[in-house]
This record gives C-alpha cells, sequence and structure tokens, in this order.
C-alpha cells in the first residue's frame, strides 16, 4: 500500500502540504509520547516561527524537526544504518537539553527504566559495557536480514530491540521512532511525506508502552522476549495511519486538480510571497470576470488564502 502511494503521481502542492502536515504531526506525537506538553496547534507555529526564548519543551520539538529533516536528506541515497547514523541522530534529538557527554554516543553508565504509575523500577537495561555489542549485532542482523524478511516485520524487530538495549541516557524512544522511519524509507516504504506512524502510537501511549517495552531485568528475560504482540501492533499502526491518509490523498487529488491559469497563480506566490489582482492582470490576459473566479476556486480548493480587504486585497499560500 504504501508503495503504491509512492509511486502514484500527486500535485506538488498536494505533496508539499503532506509532507509539511506529517512533520508537524510526527514533531508532536513522537515527543508527546514522553511527556512533552504542547498541543499540535502551537507545535505547528513553533516550526512556522521559532522563539525567541526556547523552553526545553520547544527545543524537543525543533530538535525532533531537525531529526527528521537530516534523516529524510539520507533517503535520497539510502545507505544501510549504522552506529553513526544512530549516534547522530540521537545527538540532533537531545542537543541542548543534557549533558554533552551523554549526547551522539552509547552510555557508559546504567540506567533503569521506571514504571511511573507504581513509581518503582519496571525494567534494568543491559549494562553499559554490553551496549555497544548489542548494537553491533543488531545492525549486523539488519543487513543480513535486509532481503529476506518483510520490511515491516524486520522494522518492527529493530524497534523492539532498540528499545530493549536502551543504548542512550536519554532519547532512546525519540531516536529510536526516528531510524525505524528511516529504516523503513530505505527498504521502499518512505513514510517522510505522507504520515506520521508516531501519531498511532500517540493515541494510545499505554498499549505503545506496555507492547514494545518488556519488564524485569535484561540478563533474566533476554532469551524468553515474545515480539509477536508488538509486531501485531506495529504493523497495525502503519496501515491505520496509511488508510488515514490515503483517504485525504483521494480527497484531496481531485479537487484540488490546477488548471493552467491557477498555476500561473500559485507559481506567482510561490516566487514573490502573495499576489493581488492587479499583479494577476498584467501576467495575464483573462477577462476581469474570469480572473475572479480563478481566485474564488483556489480559496474554494484551500489551496490559497484571501488577505486584506477592498483594494488592498492579495493572497498567499493557505497555511495548514
Amino acid at each position: 500500500m504504501i508503495s503504491k502511494l509512492n509511486d502514484q503521481k500527486f500535485p506538488e502542492l498536494v505533496l508539499a502540504r503532506f509532507e509539511k502536515d506529517s512533520y508537524a504531526i510526527s514533531s508532536h506525537a513522537s515527543t508527546s509520547i514522553e511527556g512533552n506538553p504542547i498541543p499540535l496547534t502551537d507545535v505547528r507555529k513553533i516550526l512556522k516561527n521559532t522563539p525567541t526564548h526556547i523552553r526545553d519543551t520547544e527545543k524537543e520539538i525543533l530538535n525532533y524537526n531537525k531529526a527528521l529533516l537530516y534523516l529524510n536528506t539520507l533517503v535520497f541515497k539510502p545507505k544501510p544504518i549504522t552506529n553513526k547514523v544512530i549516534c547522530t541522530t540521537q545527538s540532533i534529538v537531545i542537543e541542548g537539553l543534557m549533558e554533552k557527554k551523554n549526547v551522539g554516543t552509547y552510555r557508559v553508565d546504567p540506567v533503569v527504566v521506571n514504571d511511573p504509575r507504581k513509581r518503582a523500577i519496571a525494567y534494568i537495561p543491559p549494562n553499559a559495557d554490553d551496549v555497544a555489542t548489542l548494537m553491533n549485532e543488531l545492525i549486523s542482523y539488519l543487513e543480513k536480514e535486509y532481503n529476506t524478511i518483510d520490511p515491516l516485520i524486520l522494522a518492527g524487530i529493530f524497534h523492539k530491540q532498540f528499545v530493549v538495549i536502551h543504548p542512550f541516557m536519554d532519547g532512546n524512544g525519540r531516536t529510536t521512532r526516528l531510524v525505524t522511519k528511516y529504516l523503513l524509507a530505505r527498504m521502499g516504504l518512505d513514510t517522510f511525506q505522507l504520515f506520521s506512524f508516531e501519531n498511532y502510537y500517540n493515541q494510545n501511549v499505554t498499549r505503545y508502552f506496555s507492547s514494545v517495552g518488556v519488564l524485569g531485568d535484561y540478563y533474566d528475560i533476554a532469551n524468553k522476549i515474545d515480539f509477536t504482540d508488538w509486531l501485531i501492533y506495529f504493523t497495525d499502526g502503519i496501515i491505520d495511519e496509511l488508510l488515514r491518509v490515503q483517504k485525504l490523498l483521494r480527497n484531496s487529488i481531485s479537487p484540488n486538480r490546477l488548471t493552467d491559469y491557477e498555476k500561473v497563480i500559485v507559481a506567482y506566490i510561490k516566487k514573490n510571497g502573495s499576489i493581488s489582482k492587479s499583479e494577476y492582470k498584467k501576467i495575464t490576459n483573462r477577462a476581469h470576470s474570469t480572473q475572479i473566479l480563478d481566485f474564488k476556486r483556489l480559496v474554494d480548493k484551500n489551496v490559497i488564502a484571501k488577505q486584506g480587504k477592498g483594494k488592498a486585497t492579495y493572497y498567499t499560500i493557505l497555511e495548514n
């Protein structure tokens, strides 16, 4: 299903809008899973206009979006996942939020995962001395099984095993979700432009943590971990988001198909930031009444927005 969406040709304007929105939704959902309280409407504002004085909660949003942009640049010439890619992703996610010694490097100290509801230790990850070896094994496994295991299953296995290893002092969840996103894209299931599977997790955080997480001491449970429930949940999440986006795309394509004259208006706005009726008159031979209809159709298609009043009226690209 993802492949069909990736192969299908959509209007550039529609794809640009979906990509922009998927970044905002991913940045909101993934940080919200970790307890960030900023609502989606404010996330969109933060990504559009960076605040002058940035709070940590806002920085988490900006960092996640920056990491999305970094990984998306790698998709054009996808390469194997390496320790460097993983550590670079974590360094972007956590930049300015913790001590530098823990940024962009695997942990050298022990950690525990607490259950906030019970106020008790829920999971004891492997010793720091074993992290590098376990991550190398996981990366080697990815390459070995790259062409033999279904992409969704392989990505799901990577996601949970990463959580089990818990290689960083902080930022493990966000880094896991980001690198999983890149892994899927590398295998031809590019979700960067279309949707946010993080959004599915954020709809039921308790289910997400109970499925992806484990309980106990790593060395007691390492050989007993069952991935089945998580893999069902993981693949269901991808499919659920795909169906949602497929429906949105279907509703967007026909109404938003632009005429040649409408494309002229959109191109002018993209180049100059806005367009007025007098400016449109200078670049087209359309009759006055037809010019008015061109603008009205674009407004009705939710492509442009009317600004100002009377002779001061002008139009800009609609911001979602």
